[in-house]
């Protein structure tokens, strides 16, 4: 870690949100906070070059494990062909330990929807039910595993119904760790010219504290390992847990972001602790400016910024996206993806399952409300969805 990172943490949680500022204003310097599309307009120039997070378009385009709508996540199959479309950012990985210590790339914990665990019958006695965030969940689990055993195991597509095609790459890819993410994303800067960045999520990590294996000082220690742990390092870290964002605020300089679900929700920090709020008290002008006291930026579901009305159709949107600009956040919403079942009805064309809707439709409505990014299975399409938004 940086001296000047260590000293004064409030210090240098002021640099972080002014290095985001600077991507979110833009080449052109505009001002945030401005309700509605007249506001979102004035905030689209791509960022402007330099060090750090000021050199990503806005919006940006993050892709949501790798290029998930094509390939199995958490692969580098998947965060390649991310980079390959047009990818600004690649979300690699969401981490998770496994027994002896190391950090691995899996969506859960829970590895028997996203691997070959289950085909391997020397680990059928490892099949368990345990309680993760207060949910009983049956299956195989990464910290009943060395690195060596898992790295016998090989990914599969986590939703094959809707994703069938992504099948064909069952078996192909180990399972990363996230050592290994952070030399690629080196070999990825070189092949490609350009810096690449990547945005990985502490998962479950009081869970994973009450097991002894704490993820915040494993990741820190990991980017200090590899000069990675700077306010213009090109890693941004995320979590649904306050807590984990305000222990990683201690540890390291990087940018982070604070994950937030439902509305009606609580984080299971605030669970363990008896913090009675939620996500929708976190989202108000007061639990914002709270935020923007140890991270630099939300990723609320998109239904925060617009709500879904009873029939599935996108209602009024919120004034979340100026409050938090106000506040001096930048926000990053999850999920676009482009098959019918993951998008607002009214964007829908069928109902096959498998089948893509009108993604252009409703990345032009999520974009016009003024956020700066989007995590996004599908890459290419956000990528075009956002040059016809910008030329319009």
């Amino acid at each position: 870690m940086h001296r000047d990172d260590q000293v004064n943490g409030t210090a240098r949680g002021t640099g972080r949100r002014a290095l985001l500022g600077a991507a979110v204003l833009g080449a052109g310097g505009a001002v945030l906070g401005l309700p509605g599309t007249a506001g979102a307009a004035q905030a689209r120039p791509a960022g402007h070059g330099g060090r750090g997070l000021g050199s990503l378009p806005v919006p940006t385009v993050i892709g949501h494990r790798g290029a998930a709508g094509y390939r199995p996540e958490h692969t580098f199959g998947s965060y390649e062909l991310a980079l390959d479309l047009g990818a600004d950012v690649v979300e690699a990985g969401d981490l998770v330990p496994t027994r002896d210590g190391h950090l691995v790339c899996r969506h859960e914990p829970e590895i028997g929807g996203t691997t070959d665990v289950a085909d391997h019958p020397e680990f059928a006695g490892r099949r368990t039910t345990k309680t993760l965030d207060g949910v009983p969940t049956t299956g195989w689990f990464t910290e009943d595993f060395t690195l060596a055993e898992l790295k016998t195991l090989r990914a599969v597509e986590r939703i094959p119904a809707n994703r069938p095609h992504n099948t064909l790459y069952d078996g192909r890819w180990e399972i990363p760790t996230f050592e290994e993410v952070l030399r690629w994303q080196d070999e990825q800067t070189r092949k490609r010219g350009k810096q690449v960045f990547i945005y990985p999520e502490t998962k479950h990590p009081t869970y994973f504290r009450a097991l002894g294996l704490g993820l915040e000082e494993r990741v820190a220690k990991a980017l200090r390992r590899h000069g990675k742990d700077g306010r213009h390092a090109p890693v941004i870290l995320q979590s649904f847990e306050p807590t984990s964002i305000q222990r990683l605020n201690r540890l390291v300089g990087n940018p982070l972001v604070v994950l937030l679900s439902s509305a009606d929700s609580r984080p299971y920090d605030f669970v363990v602790s008896g913090d009675p709020r939620t996500v929708a008290d976190l989202i108000t002008p007061e639990g914002l400016r709270e935020i923007a006291g140890y991270a630099q930026g939300i990723g609320p579901t998109l239904d925060l910024v617009i709500p879904k009305k009873a029939d599935g159709t996108l209602g009024t949107p919120t004034t979340l996206v100026a409050d938090a600009h106000e506040a001096g956040l930048v926000l990053h919403p999850y999920t676009m993806r482009n098959e019918n079942p993951f998008l607002p009805a009214e964007f829908r064309k069928g109902d096959a399952p498998d089948g893509y809707g009108d993604a252009f439709g409703a990345f032009r409505t999520y974009f016009a409300t003024g956020i700066d990014g989007v995590f996004t299975d599908n890459a290419d399409t956000a990528v075009l969805a956002r040059a016809d938004f910008l030329d319009g």
